[in-house]
């Protein structure tokens, strides 16, 4: 599947309303008929990350946001790797949390919240071959 280019704007407030245009307005359709719902606080996280690696998420990150146009393309695309996602409060595999596993090492997360229905959770770069290799370890999803 052919993956959307990259998106120049030239500030953080461009990218948020492009976001709510594209993802807030309407829930997204995955390839396999679940709707995704985006509420317009993931922004934040989802473009944000934590330079200090505490948690604490204090810089707009430009290498995400140039790909929110791949969040939707990822969730339709029927070959993405998917895969449960992880629970680090309870140190286990959550069943109800997909994670979307695209172009190598672009991920896009969702937590189901009832049947065929899900809300975004996040999307990014796996910067390390160490997490991918996590991701890639996690039970699949049926």
């Amino acid at each position: 599947m052919a993956y959307p280019p990259l998106v120049f704007f030239q500030d953080e407030q461009s990218y948020r309303a492009h976001f709510e245009a594209i993802y807030c307005l309407s829930p997204i359709i995955t390839f396999d008929g679940i709707s995704v719902r985006f509420r317009k606080d993931v922004f934040d996280h989802c473009f944000y990350m934590s330079t200090r690696r505490n948690g604490i998420k204090d810089s707009f990150s430009q290498p995400r946001a140039e790909r929110i146009d791949w969040i939707k393309a990822a969730l339709q695309d029927p070959s993405a790797q998917l895969f449960e996602g992880w629970d680090k409060n309870n140190k286990r595999y959550d069943a109800t949390r997909r994670v979307a596993l695209v172009m190598g090492n672009y991920v896009v997360i969702i937590r189901f919240s009832g049947d065929s229905k899900a809300e975004f959770v996040t999307a990014y770069l796996v910067d390390t071959e160490e997490n991918l290799n996590k991701i890639k370890a996690s039970p699949k999803c049926t």
